[in-house]
C-alpha cells in the first residue's frame, strides 16, 4: 500500500481510502464490520464517513468495527447535513458543529476525530464563525485536522484566507466529486489546491458505479445497484455520450491488461494533488479490487491517450 501526505500536513494516508456511505443504508452491521476489518488488515488506514450516512448508522458501525484498532486508522467524518427537525439541526453554525462533534465522538466510540470536514458550504452562516468553532475543537483535542467537502474554489479560498489572516486552524484537504466522467473541478479547484497545498480526496471515483462496466447500453439496470435505487442519479450518468466514452475506456484498459475500474483509480492517483481516493466497498473482494487498482502507474503518454478519449 502506498501512503501519501494529506496536503501539506504531516498526516500519512493510504492512497486508497474506504468510503462508508453505504453502511447502514445498503449494508448491514455484520458485513460493514467485515469490510472495515479486511480493509485495515490490507493496509488501508484512511476511513471516511459522515454524521448523516445511514441515518447515523455508518458512524455507529465504524465505532464497533474499530474497537482495538482505533490507532491504526485515520478516521474522517463530516458535519452539516440535517440530523433532525428544526432550524438548528443542520448547517455550519457554532451551535450545530459543537453539538454534532460530541454526537459523532459517541457513535464512533473515540476521544478524537483525525479529520473533521465541513460536508457542504453553508450560505446562512459566516465562514469565520465556522472556522472559529473548528479551531476551538482542535485546541480542545477533539479534532486533529480540518477539511472541507463540496466547496467550490472561491469558497475554499475564502476559508483559507480567513484562517490565515485570523491565525486559525486551516483546511488541509478538500473532498470533491472527481472522476473520468466528472471533471468540472479541474478548471479552478484543482489548480487552487495545487498552489495552496490542499490535499484532494476524490469521492465517486467510479462515477457511482458507472465506471465498473456493470451498466450496459440498452440493457435493464441491474437489481440492487445504486442506479436502481436512485433512478435520477442513474439517468444523469447513463447517456449515449457517457456510454461512448465508457466503451472506449474499457477497450483501452483491456489493451493494457486492466479493467475499466482500475483505469479510473489509476487516472486519479496519477495526480500528485490527490492524497487518497475514497472508494466504497460492500465486500472484502471489492476492497482487494480497489487496492489492486493502485498498482497501475500511468505514464505521461498514457495520460495523453486517455485525455484524447475524454
Amino acid at each position: 500500500m502506498e501512503y501519501r501526505r494529506l496536503g501539506r500536513s504531516g498526516l500519512q494516508v493510504s492512497s486508497i481510502g474506504l468510503g462508508t456511505n453505504n453502511f447502514g443504508s445498503r449494508m448491514e452491521e455484520k458485513e460493514s464490520l467485515e469490510v472495515v476489518r479486511h480493509a485495515v488488515d490490507a493496509g488501508i488506514n484512511f476511513i471516511d464517513t459522515a454524521n448523516s450516512y445511514g441515518n447515523t448508522l455508518s458512524e455507529q458501525f465504524l465505532g464497533k468495527a474499530l474497537k482495538g484498532i482505533r490507532d491504526s486508522v485515520v478516521l474522517a467524518t463530516k458535519v452539516h447535513s440535517s440530523t433532525g427537525e428544526g432550524p438548528n439541526q443542520k448547517g455550519s453554525s457554532r451551535l450545530h458543529i459543537i453539538r454534532e462533534v460530541e454526537n459523532s465522538l459517541k457513535r464512533l466510540q473515540t476521544d478524537f476525530i483525525d479529520l473533521y470536514q465541513m460536508h457542504f458550504w453553508d450560505p446562512n452562516t459566516p465562514i469565520e464563525e465556522t472556522l472559529r468553532a473548528l479551531d476551538d475543537l482542535v485546541r480542545q483535542g477533539k479534532v486533529r485536522y480540518i477539511g472541507c467537502s463540496n466547496y467550490t474554489a472561491w469558497q475554499t479560498c475564502e476559508s483559507i484566507w480567513l484562517s490565515r489572516t485570523n491565525h486559525l486552524e486551516s483546511f488541509v484537504s478538500s473532498q470533491p466529486q472527481w472522476s473520468l466522467l466528472s471533471r468540472n473541478i479541474e478548471s479552478e479547484l484543482v489548480p487552487f489546491c495545487e498552489a495552496y497545498g490542499i490535499g484532494i480526496l476524490p469521492y465517486f471515483p467510479l462515477a457511482g458505479g458507472f465506471l465498473t462496466g456493470k451498466y450496459r447500453r440498452g440493457e435493464p439496470i441491474p437489481e440492487g445497484t445504486r442506479f436502481q435505487k436512485n433512478p435520477t442519479f442513474g439517468k444523469r450518468a447513463m447517456t449515449d455520450n457517457n456510454f461512448d466514452i465508457l466503451e472506449q475506456l474499457e477497450a483501452y484498459a483491456e489493451q493494457h491488461g486492466h479493467r475499466i475500474s482500475e483505469l479510473a483509480f489509476a487516472w486519479l492517483l496519477n495526480r500528485p494533488v490527490v492524497s487518497s481516493v475514497i472508494a466504497g466497498a460492500s465486500t472484502p473482494d471489492q476492497v482487494d479490487a480497489n487496492i489492486k487498482a493502485a498498482d497501475w502507474k500511468l505514464s505521461g503518454k498514457e495520460m495523453e491517450e486517455i485525455d484524447a478519449i475524454l
